[in-house]
């Protein structure tokens, strides 16, 4: 079985049998997309919301609204249909907090972001594990979907 590492800002898109794996989620949201039919998947480490709020945007898998839509489309170039793709989300910790600071952070605002994309693009978000203040690292298995999502905090937790 092929194991595959996605860097941040980075998205990798494998058939089964395949591991991909990502470490290091703070404010980032990793995003695993599963074709439960035919097994294909993609896991995005994203960074920011929105590409319409930088001027460099040659990075697609760097923002929410668009590493989506160009993963979903290597998943069906590979074979997916998108009607059996489900999604599962993790990170969006706050990693600082300032006194007097009301604005939500940088990680609220790509879990949100994360949630607007996969709604446009009609994919479901079957599972979450988002939010808190712990960093997260995540296993994604594609022969059954599985997301093993491991904090130093809390250990390892499956959605």
């Amino acid at each position: 079985m092929e194991v595959f590492k996605v860097g941040i800002a980075d998205m990798k898109v494998a058939t089964n049998p395949a591991t991909i794996i990502t470490i290091g989620l703070g404010s980032c949201v990793a995003i695993a997309l599963h074709d439960t039919t035919t097994k294909v998947g993609a896991l995005i480490h994203i960074m920011l919301p929105a590409s319409i709020e930088v001027k460099n945007k040659s990075n697609k898998a760097k923002f929410a609204d668009t590493a989506i839509p160009v993963a979903l489309d290597k998943m069906i170039r590979l074979g997916a249909n998108r009607r059996s793709i489900v999604a599962k989300i993790t990170g969006g910790a706050r990693m600082f907090s300032f006194k007097g600071d009301n604005q939500p952070s940088v990680g609220t605002r790509n879990i949100e972001a994360v949630k607007i994309a996969l709604k446009m693009e009609k994919i479901r978000l079957k599972a979450e594990e988002t939010g808190g203040s712990n960093g997260r690292s995540v296993e994604f298995q594609l022969t059954n979907g599985t997301v093993l999502v491991k904090t130093m905090a809390k250990g390892v937790k499956e959605i």
